[in-house]
């Protein structure tokens, strides 16, 4: 007999519905399917906060930083302008900018602290959403001579407001009479931006491109070409073109693309998430072994039945099929419950925190640590459906034994002492 039949579907259904004297099995049932609900949903909801967290970082790291850097292979790039329009026109390159970077001491009133000093056209940081929507105070319009921006962390740190003059020194040094002397500059804070993530909020400071080669003594040289590509996710051939096109160029570069320069990064977020979705596939492996051990005791429990109906011609493949199904249902039914709960959990993760943090009166997500405002969560279908093959298959291998067990029974052996 192929399939499953009226007779398997019928006597399946009377075995997991709960009775008296199976009361101890059908409360394994249950554990059963809800471990593998919570196993599910608890895996959705984590995959889903983490894809989250990982776009909301590439975002505001990609959103500040070209996704290809060509550099000098020694010193600062010259000669650099004939260079854009070959780039430019390379497939799949967006925009090609000059940027200007450096190191520089930035002192306030006694107070002395690192900084990065960048510098790019004005147009071009306006062409940035993360920097120019990220400005709370000043306007980036006001970004020209020695007006610069900086971050909310650093401004707090050293008590500064749009207006107010720093004093910066490059390492670079300046030959006077005297010997040489470390460049100094007064600059006027323009505007304050706050991008959430610390290492640009409390760490860099942005000018004109042209007021920071001044400063940083570069002349008409540039740090780098900042090039943005249409896809950043897939670098693979638009970076396989600009590596071909390096070759022409008269000068020797190198071209750096964001996934090396940040690849200890990535590699982190990369072995996290899979570690997690490994520790939380455990939480489903339990729930099906509770399947096992259910189905099992079951089988036990049932071993006369199972003679009777042997005896009035049910065959082997039917008591096997007949144990299957309620293995399944269980895992289905787990499994369905779970992915309710976590897509909607996920969908409605923000409002799930905020009523919490409202019950409890403590802030469960400080944005001072985690540097996002809100809870990220972004739910891929497709990973949501290779969860639930994988508790569904989980589900279906863990009824294999029991059922094969169940019509391997010799009805003899079975009601010997019956």
């Amino acid at each position: 007999m192929s399939g499953f039949g009226n007779f398997e579907c019928l006597v399946a259904g009377r075995y997991l519905r709960s009775r008296r004297q199976e009361g101890f099995i059908s409360v394994i049932t249950w554990f059963s399917l809800i471990g593998i609900a919570l196993g599910v949903a608890t895996l959705i909801i984590v995959m889903s906060v983490m894809n989250g967290f990982r776009q909301e970082l590439f975002q505001r790291v990609l959103g500040l930083n070209g996704h290809i850097n060509l550099y000098a292979m020694t010193g600062t790039l010259n000669g650099w302008e004939p260079m854009v329009p070959k780039l430019q026109a390379v497939p799949g390159v967006r925009s090609v900018d000059p940027l200007v970077e450096g190191q520089g001491l930035l002192t306030y009133r006694g107070f002395a602290t690192g900084v990065v000093i960048r510098g790019l056209p004005a147009d071009v940081l306006r062409q940035r959403p993360i920097l120019s929507h990220g400005i709370v105070a000043g306007s980036l319009d006001d970004l020209t001579g020695m007006r610069v921006l900086i971050g909310r962390r650093l401004s707090d740190r050293l008590g500064v407001g749009v207006g107010d003059k720093i004093t910066v020194l490059s390492p670079n040094s300046l030959a006077t009479a005297l010997g040489p002397m470390p460049r100094q500059a007064v600059f006027t804070i323009a505007a304050i931006f706050d991008v959430g993530m610390y290492e640009y909020d409390n760490g860099f400071l942005f000018a004109a491109r042209e007021t920071a080669a001044q400063f940083l003594g570069l002349g008409s040289a540039v740090s780098s070409l900042d090039i943005m590509v249409d896809n950043p996710q897939d670098l693979v051939k638009t970076r396989a073109r600009l590596d071909l096109l390096a070759r022409d160029l008269p000068q020797p570069v190198r071209l750096l693309d964001w996934k090396q320069a940040h690849a200890s990064f990535v590699n982190a977020l990369e072995v996290e998430r899979n570690v997690m979705f490994v520790i939380l596939t455990l939480i489903i492996l339990v729930a099906a072994f509770n399947i096992i051990s259910g189905l099992v005791m079951l089988v036990q429990d049932k071993g006369s039945d199972i003679a009777i109906l042997r005896t009035m011609g049910a065959s082997r493949g039917m008591v096997l099929r007949v144990f299957l199904l309620c293995g399944m249902a269980i895992g289905v039914a787990g499994t369905l419950s779970g992915l309710a709960l976590g897509v909607a959990f996920a969908l409605n993760i923000e409002s799930i925190r905020q009523f919490m943090q409202s019950l409890i009166g403590h802030d469960l997500f400080s944005a001072e640590i985690y540097f996002l405002s809100r809870l990220p969560a972004v739910m891929d279908w497709a990973e949501v459906t290779q969860v639930a093959l994988m508790a569904l298959g989980l589900s279906f291998l863990a009824t294999i034994y029991p059922a094969w067990r169940a019509a391997s029974l010799d009805p003899v052996e079975a009601l010997r002492y019956e």
